[in-house]
């Protein structure tokens, strides 16, 4: 994807919705309830945009929604794109290079995952603290100067700042966090038992199939990144796991994950 094409699809979004986003929010599997509490200004067809992929997958909705959440202006991804749908890593971060383009100074990621970490149990909320990056790299190929630099710096992917008012947050709200490093895989597949066993052994706590590319795209343009994991299932346990009852697990835990979500927004200093 070039810049030019980023600019297109950027002044069309713009043009339709109307709408000058702070933040940017992007919705993983069975979590696009924290569409509910927005109050929608305009949406748009993914398939409607120049040059934007289409999601594939069941409980990704495949729209862009424009709004007020916790008072703040926000575009929200309800439905996101994935590496093992057939796209390459820079048509899976195509949108938000949009949404920098868009204006958004915060994005907020989540998702539905397995969890690697004995600790955890199905349902829990986990702050991504940092990540091991498994899917191909959305930088590899000819670097976009105007957006970023060559080599950006994976220090601190997801923002301290942003971890700790999560967790003043979630205090106050009687919310249980848990804290962890995401795997990104690429999928389809559920991982086997010893993929876990590596996934652990290499300092995962949790696994899925998404965040790492639109994460490292968000920093090359250096937004700072908040990261949430539903545990849809405890991959050491043996459970089996298939893509409704992620969805479903998903959609109990996206409660909390809003009501954290909404409280944070309404805290953000728009102006980082």
């Amino acid at each position: 994807m070039t810049l030019e094409q980023i600019r297109q699809s950027a002044s069309f979004v713009h043009d339709r919705a109307c709408f000058d986003p702070e933040i940017g929010i992007i919705l993983g599997t069975g979590l696009g309830g924290v569409v509910d509490h927005i109050e929608i200004k305009a949406s748009i067809d993914y398939s409607d945009i120049p040059n934007f992929p289409v999601s594939t997958v069941e409980g990704h909705h495949g729209r862009l929604i424009f709004g007020l959440l916790g008072g703040r202006r926000v575009v929200a991804m309800q439905g996101r794109f994935h590496y093992y749908e057939g796209y390459t890593p820079r048509q899976v971060v195509f949108p938000v290079r949009v949404m920098k383009l868009l204006g958004i100074r915060y994005l907020f990621v989540s998702n539905a995952s397995g969890g690697v970490n004995s600790a955890f149990r199905t349902g829990d909320l986990m702050v991504i603290t940092d990540h091991i990056n498994l899917i191909p790299n959305p930088l590899v190929g000819p670097n976009i100067d105007e957006l970023g630099p060559r080599f950006p710096d994976m220090n601190d992917a997801y923002d301290p700042t942003l971890i700790k008012l999560a967790g003043d947050t979630a205090a106050r709200l009687g919310i249980k966090l848990q804290y962890g490093c995401y795997v990104g895989g690429t999928g389809p597949t559920f991982e086997t038992q010893k993929e876990y066993g590596y996934f652990k052994a290499i300092g995962g706590d949790t696994v899925g199939m998404s965040t790492t590319p639109e994460v490292i795209a968000a920093r090359h343009m250096q937004i700072p990144v908040f990261g949430m994991s539903v545990i849809t299932n405890v991959g050491l346990s043996g459970e089996k796991s298939t893509h409704e009852e992620v969805q479903r697990e998903g959609a109990r835990a996206a409660v909390d994950m809003t009501r954290l979500f909404v409280e944070m927004i309404k805290a953000l200093d728009t102006n980082p």
